[in-house]
């Protein structure tokens, strides 16, 4: 259902240069785009291209319908403004088609007095905070692992150690079919053990953070996918070279984007995609600031860092809870890396979300700049 009508409020004799209210534009930092009577694209500043994710030399000339199917509430806005030639507001629409995945949006849209069947578009994505506010909780699912794991490592490692120790004993004085059984018991005391050490990782625990260049992260991550786990999957980069070093811990940092690209490269190998590609961008958001749910403060997050693959995306019944612990898509699988990951991300004070549909998963990292008062060099 469209949402309400305001007033569109008109100064008489007021007709500003169309080159200045685009200036104007240019410089929000909420997304804007400009539609003239057939719906082509007129106009979109910086922010309205990372909504998007198109620049404006692709968009201008196009019409929104070739990246939305023409079912999409968005048109019937477009009509109403037209209809009333009123500002018209809609809530919680999905953008949703091959190009493009946005839910929870806000939309206006203003007529162009000067302009018959031109509408202004501005777009308030609600994405990033409701994600944020999961993590918020997920958070709080992690300190109870964390405090579970604090009691299976006082609990079960010192007896588990015996346990381990018997077994290799055994080993060596055994007939061959029971030291297979000795084997058996030996390597299942390891993958418990190394179990509850992952879950110890998920401690509330101080971390050192300095300046980083998140490029030399991402490389070094590179090549040891490259190396081993990923050898078989093709891995691209689009990266900002001007990017300011992130503020953060160069060690966490690696294993947050190490995790992701090994879940990347699992994703496409086990599916069997035909030319399996894992693709890794950076690039700055000028103006990006997420409010803490239930709280005044604001994170500022200008570094977005992608991980993105064209393996068979995350099954919807389980895509909301993604870093939930204990919530995995493979047989084999803990459920524990991606909880893991949104932690340390939560530490350096930043933000993921996921988009995922078939053929096109991607991981979205918000991370903090080095601030002004700070003065280490990237490392």
């Amino acid at each position: 259902m469209i949402g309400r009508v305001l007033p569109l409020v008109r100064r008489p004799g007021s007709s500003a240069p169309r080159v200045d209210a685009q200036a104007m534009l240019a410089t929000l930092t909420v997304p804007v785009v400009l539609l003239d009577a057939e719906n082509r694209f007129r106009f979109a500043n910086q922010a309205g291209e990372q909504f998007l994710g198109i620049s404006v030399s692709q968009l201008l000339g196009h019409g929104i319908g070739e990246l939305l199917p023409m079912d999409n509430p968005l048109f019937a806005l477009l009509a109403q403004v037209r209809a009333s030639e009123q500002v018209v507001v809609d809530h919680d629409l999905s953008l949703e088609s091959p190009r493009l995945s946005k839910h929870g949006v806000s939309v206006s849209a203003a007529p162009m007095p000067d302009e018959p069947g031109s509408v202004l578009l501005s777009f308030q994505d609600a994405s990033a905070a409701r994600t944020l506010g999961q993590q918020i909780a997920a958070r709080g699912a992690a300190r109870s692992v964390s405090g579970m794991a604090a009691m299976l490592a006082h609990e079960i490692k010192n007896p588990l150690s015996g346990i381990r120790g018997a077994a290799q004993l055994l080993e060596g004085t055994v007939g061959e079919a029971d030291r297979e059984l000795a084997e058996l018991i030996r390597d299942e005391a390891d993958r418990i053990r190394a179990l509850i050490e992952r879950m110890e990782m998920f401690g509330e625990r101080p971390i050192d953070r300095r300046a980083v260049n998140i490029h030399r992260v991402l490389d070094h991550v590179r090549r040891i996918a490259g190396n081993g786990f990923a050898a078989s999957v093709r891995i691209t980069e689009s990266y900002d070279p001007s990017l300011p070093p992130v503020w953060g811990n160069r060690d966490q940092l690696i294993q947050v984007f190490l995790n992701l690209v090994k879940n990347a490269a699992e994703a496409v190998v086990e599916a069997g995609v035909p030319a399996p590609e894992i693709m890794l961008s950076t690039s700055y958001q000028h103006g990006v600031r997420v409010a803490v749910p239930g709280s005044s403060s604001r994170l500022d997050l200008p570094l977005l860092v992608v991980v993105r693959d064209n393996g068979p995306g995350i099954p919807d019944d389980i895509r909301n809870n993604i870093f939930d612990p204990f919530v995995t898509t493979r047989a084999t699988g803990t459920g524990l890396g991606l909880p893991l990951v949104a932690k340390l991300v939560g530490d350096h004070g930043g933000l993921i979300e996921v988009n995922s549909r078939p053929g096109r998963t991607e991981f979205r990292v918000h991370l903090p700049v080095v601030p002004d008062d700070s003065a280490d060099g990237p490392g």
